[in-house]
């Protein structure tokens, strides 16, 4: 990525972190970004794979999830805090987004019991395959799921769930485009700190009736501020030796 883009998209993103309850506009983001709204708009989205006003919304639902699980603080203050005037549009956004109502996910602690998947179409006959790789160290629990978008948000459309890297087969995977996202934790071969997040991401991955099987490796790598925060609760993927609170 070049130097200019990666700056520019940092002071955007630094831009939206420190303004989560304020009104922000692409017009705002592209001035912090010094660049046109037009180009801004065009980088930010090959720099992090979605638009300026999506990844805003994720870091809004990310930092709810942080404040339901490591606060009191009320549902509707949290809402306010960052950034929804109505706490009806924010309790069905976040729904929507992580799986669980904002309360469900606080009684939770943000675990939940099981991920749904998607209901709403039919099933191909198609099982898409392959295997998720770690090259960086030992890794965990790793989730693979689909997505119609470069986010972990919503239900999937289907999703497994891996005792660590390896193969993996998800059935009946409903026609259409999809993108393959995997998450874990991992300890890189100089790394001292102890298991890191790790994401990777294929696609998208098209899926047609008839075919029979699609194929779709995918390489884990550790997670960076340009990636969009995952918002779907997903379970504890640490090693069973590491259970401090940990940001996904």
């Amino acid at each position: 990525m070049d130097e200019v883009v990666r700056q520019a998209t940092a002071r955007a993103i630094t831009t939206m972190r420190d303004h989560l309850g304020d009104r922000l506009t692409v017009d705002d983001l592209a001035r912090a970004a010094m660049f046109s709204k037009f180009h801004f708009t065009r980088v930010f989205l090959r720099a992090t794979g979605l638009s300026p006003g999506r990844f805003l919304s994720a870091l809004r639902l990310a930092e709810a999830k942080r404040l339901l699980a490591t606060t009191s603080i009320s549902v509707a203050n949290i809402s306010h805090q960052v950034g929804y005037n109505s706490v009806g549009t924010f309790s069905a956004r976040f729904s929507g987004s992580v799986g669980l109502s904002p309360s469900g996910y606080r009684q939770a602690r943000g675990l939940p019991p099981r991920i749904p998947e998607r209901a709403d179409q039919a099933p191909s006959g198609t099982t898409l395959r392959g295997n998720v790789r770690c090259p960086y160290g030992t890794a965990g629990t790793v989730f693979v799921g689909l997505f119609p978008a470069k986010i972990t948000e919503g239900r999937p459309a289907r999703y497994a769930i891996l005792s660590g890297p390896g193969p993996y087969a998800l059935a009946d995977v409903p026609p259409g485009a999809w993108y393959v996202i995997a998450h874990t934790f991992a300890a890189g071969y100089n790394d001292d700190r102890g298991p890191r997040p790790y994401t990777g991401l294929a696609g998208p991955v098209p899926v047609h009736r008839g075919v029979t099987a699609v194929l779709a490796d995918v390489r884990l790598r550790p997670r960076h501020g340009f990636d969009p925060p995952v918002l779907l609760a997903l379970p504890d993927l640490r090693p069973s030796a590491v259970r401090r609170p940990v940001a996904v």
